[in-house]
């Protein structure tokens, strides 16, 4: 969207970007003024939470199914991992890009609950 400076120097597309490292600095855009007044900023915030938690559970249920069945089918799982994780990279590496560039990329489902989120 605005490549204006919110008084760290750095655009909003950097700090859009910058939510999407991990989970902390996009709660600290969240909870520190100037950055936590932008709409864009806290778009990209929000949607790098619930992407991180969604990338977390993912990864979660199928780590444990690996767990549960080690013996029997563990490289079909290993499989369905490496492509949930490497389906996860790719998105947010978008998502970085797209932030970047001053876009704000709504993921389904998840793209329109942060807009809302951004816009409360």
């Amino acid at each position: 969207m605005s490549s204006e400076s919110v008084q760290s120097g750095l655009s909003e597309n950097t700090i859009g970007a910058l939510a999407y490292i991990t989970v902390i600095p996009a709660l600290l855009f969240l909870a520190i003024a100037p950055y936590n007044r932008s709409s864009y900023v806290r778009f990209h915030a929000w949607q790098s939470i619930v992407l991180g938690v969604l990338a977390f559970f993912a990864n979660f249920i199928v780590g444990n199914l690996l767990t549960m069945f080690s013996g029997t089918t563990p490289t079909i799982l290993l499989s369905v991992q490496g492509t949930i994780a490497g389906a996860f990279f790719l998105v947010w590496v978008w998502c970085v890009i797209s932030a970047l560039n001053g876009k704000r990329l709504e993921l389904p489902l998840v793209g329109a609950w942060s807009w809302k989120q951004a816009n409360r």
